[in-house]
């Protein structure tokens, strides 16, 4: 399944306005309804160098591509990851799963 990358700053600042939040172990994830299925991913500097921040988003969005077509409906989302020693793809992809569970219950509750 195909999605859209957030890029612009008030695109970001919509969603952690407005978005629900969801939590994980790995992740938080905010989400919101749109048109068209958008993911952005955030780490700040606390996850220590570019090249480590740079490690995380790339994990981030493979997980998100591999697992995107498990959410049902359209949504704009932002992935946070929170600070740990190391970061593996098979944490990301289980995180975003159960993520994604939860936004399926509250949609259809």
């Amino acid at each position: 399944m195909n999605y859209l990358r957030i890029k612009k700053n008030t695109d970001f600042q919509k969603i952690f306005n407005r978005g629900k939040r969801v939590f994980s172990p790995c992740i938080t994830l905010l989400y919101f309804p749109s048109n068209t299925l958008s993911m952005g991913v955030a780490v700040s500097k606390k996850h220590g160098k570019a090249h480590v921040r740079n490690r995380v988003k790339r994990l981030a969005r493979e997980a998100f591509r591999r697992t995107c077509g498990e959410l049902e409906g359209t949504y704009s989302v932002i992935i946070l990851p929170k600070v740990a020693e190391e970061y593996s793809y098979n944490e990301f992809e289980k995180s975003l799963l159960s993520c994604f569970k939860k936004v399926n219950l509250c949609a259809k509750g």
